[in-house]
């Protein structure tokens, strides 16, 4: 999506809604600066006032994310190119948080690793080894559940049996065994309990 083009469209809408930066802001409950932001393209707006600014500025939310109102003639084309581009922003953003799944896992596994042997072989007291050993699990333990939230936001996992894909909850995921980005859980569909893998969206 062009977010330079889409602020330029929203301030012409507004504009021609006979309103301010400040007084949109106002309707919709949020800062005027939020608004200049779109409109600069240095930011869109947030999912859960998308519905409302569109009813406000008249445009439907396909409009919104063209920058163009679309006609009936056209309408399925830019429909299908809108879900289309959304569905590839949706599988960028899940790889990028998976990365970074993977990133904090192996530094907070490595800190905890190196604190507890420097614990264990290095000439320390009693107190300095008991201090290291508290720092690399105070590392360690906000670390993993980082990635465990990471794993319930990014992506989707697929039943073997049915081939369901959903968002599992982070209880099933903090409890059931994993094997890279395989994970042994139980459908919430069909209920059989399975190996299933990470897929990056709905869509097969």
């Amino acid at each position: 999506m062009d977010q330079e083009k889409i602020g330029k469209f929203i301030a012409s809408q507004r504009k021609e809604k006979g309103l301010t930066q400040a007084k949109l802001a106002e309707r919709l409950g949020i800062s005027d600066r939020a608004v200049s932001k779109w409109e600069t393209g240095r930011s869109m707006p947030d999912s859960s006032i998308m519905l409302e600014l569109c009813v406000i500025i008249g445009l439907t939310v396909n409009d919104l994310l063209t920058g163009w109102k679309t006609t009936m003639e056209n309408y399925k084309d830019i429909a299908e190119k809108t879900l289309i581009e959304m569905r590839r922003s949706e599988e960028r953003s899940n790889r990028a948080m998976l990365n970074m799944e993977i990133i904090i896992g192996l530094i907070s596994t490595a800190a905890l690793l190196v604190l507890l042997l420097t614990a264990k072989y290095a000439d320390l007291s009693g107190a300095w080894q008991t201090g290291l050993i508290i720092t690399g699990f105070v590392i360690f333990i906000p670390g993993m559940y980082f990635c465990l939230r990471i794993e319930t936001t990014a992506g989707y996992y697929e039943c073997a049996e049915c081939g369901h894909r959903y968002v599992p909850t982070l209880t099933a995921i903090t409890f059931s065994p994993h094997m890279g980005r395989t994970t042994r859980m139980k459908c919430p569909k069909c209920g059989k309990k399975n190996w299933q893998k990470k897929v990056i969206t709905t869509e097969r």
